[in-house]
């Protein structure tokens, strides 16, 4: 929303939609929709539709795709949208990602109660961001914490989830397996839930998305 030669202006939410006016050099589209959450992913559709438009395509098109636009796998991605139930997963699996999960989540879906569950990736990213992760992670209300995938390392002596989860400030933490997953979602009974990770917790969603479109 500075003075550049694209410019996001007059940002509404709307049933989970953002609605702005779009300026570019030449003309101003009002009303465009665009369906992501997040202000990261509302700057890419920017970008994307900038570098468009230097294709030819007309404008109102390019507004209209914007607003069709249904993102990529585990980014965001909404597995259930319900008036009572709502379910996201995300590949997030750095204190950046996550902090952006988070906003996104507030931004979108404010005043709800938030379950978050969380896969570390990596023990060496788990250590080296560890206050990060836990300043991240501490944001969500309540949070469930899973084993650190370790994908292609050795366990690293003292660098666990049980670890991380004595860093983090949250009053609902808990350090869980993915057995447990189901059943304390429904102990929670949270309004929106959300799954983050790189880790093998996208092989979980499945699972989740079935059980909880049953339940809700």
């Amino acid at each position: 929303e500075d003075d550049s030669d694209y410019c996001i202006r007059n940002i509404k939410i709307e049933h989970g939609t953002y609605i702005f006016d779009l300026e570019t050099p030449d003309l101003k589209l009002e009303g465009v929709e665009f369906n992501k959450p997040g202000r990261h992913n509302l700057l890419n559709g920017l970008v994307a539709f900038a570098m468009a438009m230097q294709a030819g395509p007309p404008p109102h098109r390019l507004a209209e795709a914007l607003a069709t636009f249904k993102g990529v796998q585990r980014r965001f991605s909404y597995q259930i949208k319900n008036d009572d139930f709502i379910y996201i997963d995300d590949y997030a699996h750095h204190p950046t990602e996550i902090n952006a999960v988070f906003e996104a989540v507030s931004e979108m879906h404010p005043n709800k109660k938030v379950l978050a569950i969380f896969q570390p990736h990596l023990f060496s990213r788990t250590r080296d961001f560890a206050n990060e992760f836990a300043k991240s992670l501490s944001r969500f209300e309540n949070m469930l914490l899973l084993d650190i995938y370790p994908a292609r390392e050795e366990p690293i002596t003292g660098v666990d989830s049980e670890w991380l989860l004595g860093k983090m400030t949250n009053g609902n933490r808990k350090l869980i397996s993915k057995e447990q997953i189901l059943s304390e979602i429904k102990n929670q009974n949270p309004e929106i839930l959300i799954t983050m990770g790189a880790g093998d917790i996208g092989l979980e969603v499945v699972k989740i998305k079935k059980e909880m479109s049953y339940a809700s």
